[in-house]
């Protein structure tokens, strides 16, 4: 790429007492940039710079001094700047950095992480005893954050979390009740203030949050719908925090099935605090209820394990009225609604499940026609040989 002899068009090159030479070059910031590296000849030392010249003539080029920003650094302020996020994302994505990635790749420049570099530590933390799920969480989240540095802040060239498969996760499948054991569930439970907390959770499709913080003005004079307005988060050191949904959709009116609203209503009369902003379901000092005091004065656990399913947890609930919602042939727009979902994944997710059910209800069917067409042709063929050899006259 030489003008004449000794000049450059593009970046000098000069050799050093050690005999390597470097390059350098002018970048778009007016500011001189000396290559990473130096190199074993000049021509080597001349394709870098060509290469260099054709970023910036693509308007590619990476600010290398920018690219030197510690992982955790950025990281760190992605989170702080990262808008509409609800306080306990923040909490659990900061809990995700400090413990798994800023310990192993926290002081390394952005710059100098690879595709090599992420597949090692993803395959250490497996490898140490750490969860597929929450190796999966982990690495999401630092797929996000490098996404960022490549794309709208330029710090990269390419994100390189491109370890396939890495982001996914298989948990297992969760158990889905059937009505009797929702219904057998809420009787069991140690304290009738938790019969209708477990037939609204089932039913209505609500989310820990949204079921706690549901106010007595909330609920229909007839108990035929329930309005979610606010949720709440509980936050290590902080406590109980009360704010606007999961999401835009979480904001919904829910109609509350015939058969419960009876339940709701006797709550509300022995068990909720007659002003409208009265919580509607609460312990017995009357305060909010909080995860770690649902359990042990609930019975919950005996309960489960009465009712045959010793592993379920309160969110398979939601998970159980989800799953009946889809049995029942509604539209994909119409679950999304009832599920407080802006995506239609979920709902998706739910009416496949049902799609395979049925398509087992047709193959069950299916068995039972070639089975009854089976005996009859039998019949039919038994019934014409008895004809052949049965005696004339």
């Amino acid at each position: 790429m030489a003008r004449k002899k000794g000049r450059r068009r593009f970046g000098w090159v000069r050799k050093l007492p050690s005999g390597r030479f470097q390059a350098s070059y002018l970048g778009p910031d007016e500011k001189r940039h000396n290559a990473p590296e130096t190199f074993a000849t000049e021509k080597d030392a001349d394709r870098w710079l060509v290469h260099v010249e054709g970023a910036i003539l693509r308007s590619e080029w990476m600010d290398p001094e920018r690219a030197k920003i510690r992982l955790q650094d950025y990281a760190e302020s992605w989170v702080n700047e990262r808008p509409g996020l609800r306080p306990r994302t923040v909490h659990l994505y900061d809990w995700l950095l400090t413990k798994y990635v800023t310990p192993h790749l926290g002081d390394t420049q952005l710059g100098k992480l690879d595709t090599p570099m992420i597949r090692t530590w993803r395959a250490k933390l497996l490898r140490e005893g750490v969860s597929a799920s929450m190796t999966a969480k982990a690495y999401r989240l630092l797929r996000a954050v490098l996404m960022t540095a490549a794309n709208e802040d330029r710090i990269i060239p390419r994100n390189p979390c491109q370890v396939r498969g890495a982001g996914s996760e298989n948990p297992d499948e969760r158990p889905v009740l059937t009505v009797a054991q929702v219904f057998d569930l809420a009787s069991r439970m140690a304290e009738k203030r938790y019969r209708a907390f477990v037939l609204l959770a089932a039913f209505a499709t609500l989310r820990w949050g949204e079921i706690t913080a549901l106010r007595r003005q909330d609920i229909a004079p007839d108990a035929s719908s329930v309005r979610v307005r606010g949720a709440f988060v509980e936050l290590p050191g902080r406590g109980l925090i009360y704010g606007p949904p999961k999401s835009r959709a979480g904001l919904r009116t829910v109609a509350v099935p015939e058969a419960i609203r009876a339940d709701l209503l006797a709550h509300l009369d022995e068990f909720t605090g007659s002003k409208p902003d009265a919580w509607v379901f609460t312990g017995k000092r009357g305060n909010p209820l909080r995860r770690g005091d649902f359990n042990p004065r609930t019975g919950w656990k005996a309960a489960v394990k009465a009712v045959g399913v010793p592993h379920l947890h309160f969110h398979d609930l939601r998970h159980t009225g989800n799953t009946l919602a889809a049995r029942t042939k509604a539209s994909t727009k119409d679950l999304m609604a009832r599920m407080g979902h802006d995506s239609p994944r979920a709902a998706m997710i739910y009416q496949h499940a049902t799609s395979e059910a049925d398509q087992e209800i047709a193959r069950g069917l299916s068995g039972l026609v070639d089975r009854e067409r089976g005996t009859k042709a039998t019949d039919e063929e038994d019934d014409g040989q008895a004809g052949v050899l049965a005696p004339v006259g």
